[in-house]
């Protein structure tokens, strides 16, 4: 006897057929939702002015001694430290070739961005 199982994605929202599960993070807790390709284009487009101002967040790779979460909020990604280095270089501010820029240099170049 042969047998077929069939899975089916059904919108969280409307009740249609979804294409598939979505999912997101807010405020460190992360989210599945299965929606169509129409409501997840609604939550693309709600979202949207926020994802172009906010920052790519790496995973946690489970820092030895710190809590999940507990990093710098002034902690910066690779490509930003990058940015600010040659933004303090231009501005004739001291700043390392290599590891943790300085607080007050982020916050000035913040502040000027």
């Amino acid at each position: 006897m042969a047998k077929r199982i069939v899975e089916s994605f059904i919108d969280d929202i409307d009740g249609s057929e979804a294409e598939g599960t979505t999912r997101f993070a807010l405020d460190g807790v992360n989210y599945e939702i299965d929606l169509s390709g129409s409501n997840r284009e609604k939550l693309e487009k709600a979202l949207a002015p926020y994802i172009t101002k906010a920052r790519a967040v790496r995973g946690d790779r489970g820092v030895r001694g710190r809590r999940a979460g507990a990093l710098s909020p002034r902690a910066v990604s690779r490509e930003k430290a990058t940015e600010i280095r040659r933004w303090a270089k231009a501005q004739g501010l001291p700043v390392s070739e290599r590891g943790r820029i300085a607080s007050t240099v982020v916050e000035q170049y913040e502040a000027a961005h």
